[in-house]
């Protein structure tokens, strides 16, 4: 019992972090309708940032933390400015096209700044440890589940009760009527890839925290979470939450129990089983978990 409650506990926190991750997408999604094939490379630059300002520029780690959401955040706006803009009216291929050629501009922009080699982040959190009840819970871990909750939080309180919040929900639901009530579409757009920035790199953060534990590749973790944004619905923070969870504690009881009861299955997978849940459960669900069903009238 004790290593199924561990590995759950390892599950919730890995679901935190894809969670984050998704909630970038979900955000973009609900204010374009385009799905944003660079947030990994995006969250990957926000933690090179807090590298920076931390290790090289000698900032106190909380600071340098801000720094890089900041950045990160003005990376989205950027590109949302000079890049996207432009293609205002154009086919969302075209636009998912651009965001798949950035994500590998992006790609080579780190490892030519940063090189190839694992960093450490030094981040206050180490690889210390708490244990309750013979659960060992990394530091890191309760930090990503707490900024997570925090995020998640943050969201409600932002869509419901912020008037920037009510025209992205008006954007979302119909771009057109909320331009006829004066809403700027443009600003709203801007500030979904601000907001989709910041919140990739608290994700990156998170993820790269612990010895050695920074590298190009980290970008590649949003992989595993685009399946958590699919089955949780493309258009739902919530959703997106949840299936960040489900993925994450699918992971982990899978790697924690595969290898003993199902080896014919071969190594490794676990980076399977977020594609196979997500298959099972638009096979039910069309739309996702908690997407909202498109139904269009002849």
């Amino acid at each position: 019992m004790t290593d199924f409650l561990q590995l759950c506990f390892a599950g919730l926190a890995l679901g935190s972090s894809y969670a984050l991750v998704a909630l970038g997408f979900v955000v973009i999604h609900r204010a374009t309708g385009v799905i944003n094939f660079a947030q990994g490379s995006i969250l990957a630059l926000g933690a090179y940032f807090t590298f920076n300002a931390h290790v090289t520029w000698g900032l106190p780690f909380w600071i340098a933390a801000l720094v890089a959401i900041v950045a990160s955040a003005a990376v989205g706006v950027l590109v949302e400015r000079f890049l996207l803009r432009r293609m205002t009216g154009q086919p969302v291929f075209s636009v998912i096209m651009i965001t798949i050629g950035l994500l590998f501009v992006l790609d080579q922009i780190i490892t030519m700044v940063w090189g190839q080699d694992a960093q450490n982040l030094e981040d206050p959190w180490g690889i210390d440890t708490v244990t309750a009840r013979g659960i060992v819970m990394a530091v890191v871990d309760l930090w990503t589940i707490g900024l997570a909750l925090l995020v998640v939080c943050s969201f409600f309180v932002f869509f419901k009760y912020s008037g920037m919040g009510l025209a992205m929900r008006a954007v979302a639901i119909d771009e057109e009527a909320a331009m006829a009530r004066g809403i700027s579409v443009r600003r709203v757009v801007a500030t979904a890839w601000a907001i989709a920035g910041a919140v990739a790199a608290i994700a990156g953060i998170t993820l790269t925290a612990g010895p050695a534990a920074l590298r190009p590749s980290v970008g590649l973790i949003a992989l595993a979470a685009f399946p958590a944004m699919i089955l949780g619905g493309l258009d739902s923070p919530l959703g997106a939450v949840v299936g960040g969870v489900i993925i994450g504690l699918t992971q982990m009881l899978t790697a924690g129990y595969q290898p003993q009861h199902a080896p014919w299955l071969g190594n490794d997978f676990q980076s399977v089983t977020p594609y196979v849940v997500m298959i099972v459960i638009l096979m039910v669900r069309p739309y996702g978990l908690f997407g909202t069903e498109e139904v269009e009238r002849l």
